[in-house]
């Protein structure tokens, strides 16, 4: 079988992976007849039976996936972790940014507003979906089930896809995660042209497994690659993108949907992924990822790009990593466990905050009188507002303090959600104080994904980099599976007391956690992070 040496030394059966996604990218094609065929009954499908092509398209995408990863998986050998390589990693931290710094943070961006849009996306098309299939929503109380199963097939997809792509990132490279990430974002555009019900609930959950993994990835193939004085406030700032994405589908949606229907938004899960793919042609394979590895050779044509040389080290900076296992168990172990405690807390106050104060704060606002309060406006003025407060806050991380910006977001967030829990309803009387009270929660999230992502990224060894960060992603998703749940159980939705609560005691404690347990990252090598966290263990 034809082989070669993909960009950033990882030897991969190229061929078969792009055979792979040919094929997927055949069957996508072959969904689309159907849609366009319903042009006329206003591209409802519901009730339609599959036809031959879209059954063959089905084949193509589940043979095209395993053709993709069996592609992408290295050899045996390349795969086995070998010794550490007894060099320095300096001069990449000592390293100009140059062009090809410039490329790989224009794609990364890109990729991150590709990522997020998938997810974001669920709140534009679920009104759509739920009218089609007569489901439960607020406008049909009577219908069923639930309309909100098809968020949480999704939400699901992204914490269980989380945590399989920290793993996968640390066991094949990160390179190819992203490129894996993205197939299945050309996969599930078939969202859109899905006739059945359930069928759009398992390609939901499908496009979710690839959502959870990709932004992990992308924060630690950064964090491992822009030279250290730099890398904190460029990381926070590209995950800001996190609100240009939601301005950009909430354009897509008022453009699109009232024309091509709610499926139009998956669908433009196709060309975006096909672009991600064609993206990945710019992104190296992690230079740190290699030399963990023992493969300073394939690192060593990686670091030129990036205008470093590998310089022999007596006493070698990444010894620490024999150290380190390679498992999920060592993030909760000595000396890693505090770091965790920050980003597990941090991250469930953003799912909580996320999914429960900001999903519910619509429905509460329009309870109290606010007749003229929707969530699209809410989703779009938040992100509006938190665009360009992020370029302050990736200033902070970088040029301040990266432990005492997660300690002031996460402490004025929870603030202000205690003083929504203190007024309750009695906040509608007074709007000066409404609007005042909603800043924080509203643009503060958002900043705080960015900060969780780069900070996550920053504080775990090369060794199980992918899987922290994947940790964090998960946990920050968890709160939404559990508030999602709710409402497919129809408990009544809460108030903006019990949604405040919800989100702002977690926050509270996590921003303590910070304070007390919090390692500052801030123009720090990632393997002076590490030396630092394992010395007692070292010293022993």
């Amino acid at each position: 079988m034809s082989r070669r040496v993909a960009s950033g030394g990882i030897s991969r059966r190229e061929p078969v992976a792009w055979a792979g996604i040919a094929a997927v990218s055949a069957g996508v094609l072959l969904h689309l007849p159907m849609y366009v065929g319903a042009a006329d009954e206003g591209y409802r499908l519901e009730g339609m039976p599959v036809d031959p092509p879209m059954l063959i398209g089905m084949m193509l995408i589940f043979a095209g996936l395993g053709l993709t990863a069996y592609g992408l998986l290295p050899r045996a050998r390349v795969a086995d972790r070998g010794s550490v390589a007894r060099v320095s990693v300096k001069p990449l931290d000592d390293a100009p940014i140059n062009g090809a710094h410039v490329g790989l943070l224009l794609v990364m961006a890109a990729a991150v507003t590709i990522d997020v849009m998938k997810p974001t996306t669920l709140a534009f098309v679920v009104p759509g979906f739920a009218a089609e299939y007569g489901l439960r929503s607020p406008i049909n109380p009577a219908g069923h089930p639930a309309a909100a199963l098809l968020p949480l097939a999704g939400i699901t997809g992204t914490v269980l896809g989380s945590l399989s792509w920290g793993w996968l990132g640390d066991r094949i490279g990160r390179r190819a995660s992203i490129l894996l990430a993205g197939v299945l974002f050309v996969a599930t555009a078939v969202c859109g042209s899905m006739p059945s019900y359930q069928l759009n609930l398992v390609m939901c959950f499908v496009m979710g497994l690839g959502v959870g993994g990709m932004l992990p990835i992308v924060f630690t193939l950064l964090a491992e690659t822009i030279p250290s004085r730099h890398r904190g406030w460029l990381m926070v700032l590209i995950g800001g993108d996190v609100a240009g994405a939601y301005i950009l589908t909430s354009w897509l949606s008022s453009a699109l949907v009232p024309e091509y229907s709610w499926r139009i938004l998956w669908l433009i899960g196709l060309p975006t992924g096909l672009l991600l793919i064609v993206l990945n042609r710019w992104i190296p394979e992690s230079p740190r990822f290699l030399l963990a590895h023992g493969r300073d050779e394939d690192a060593r044509a990686v670091m030129a790009r990036y205008g470093a040389k590998l310089v022999p080290d007596q006493k070698p900076e990444l010894a620490v990593e024999e150290l380190v296992q390679s498992r999920f168990a060592q993030l909760f172990a000595r000396p890693l466990r505090r770091p965790t405690a920050v980003v597990v807390l941090l991250g469930l106050g953003i799912g909580l905050v996320t999914f429960g104060f900001q999903l519910w704060i619509p429905t509460n606002l329009r309870d109290l009188g606010y007749a003229d309060v929707t969530a699209d406006r809410i989703l779009r003025d938040s992100a509006l507002i938190g665009f360009p407060l992020n370029f302050l806050i990736a200033w902070l991380y970088g040029f301040w303090s990266s432990k005492k910006t997660i300690v002031l977001l996460a402490g004025l967030t929870a603030v202000a959600l205690f003083a929504f829990a203190v007024a309750g309803d009695a906040v509608a009387g007074d709007r000066t104080l409404l609007n005042a009270l909603l800043v924080v929660p509203i643009w503060g999230i958002s900043s705080l994904v960015a900060v969780l992502a780069a900070y996550s990224a920053e504080v775990y060894p090369t060794r199980i980099r992918s899987r922290g960060s994947g940790l964090a992603a998960a946990v920050s998703k968890a709160g939404g599976v559990v508030v999602i749940a709710i409402v497919v159980a129809a408990i009544a939705p809460p108030t903006i007391t019990g949604t405040a609560l919800l989100g702002a005691i977690p926050m509270a404690l996590a921003a303590l956690a910070a304070a007390i347990f919090g390692i500052e990252t801030r123009k720090r090598r990632l393997e002076e992070i590490t030396a630092q966290e394992f010395e007692a263990q070292t010293a022993r």
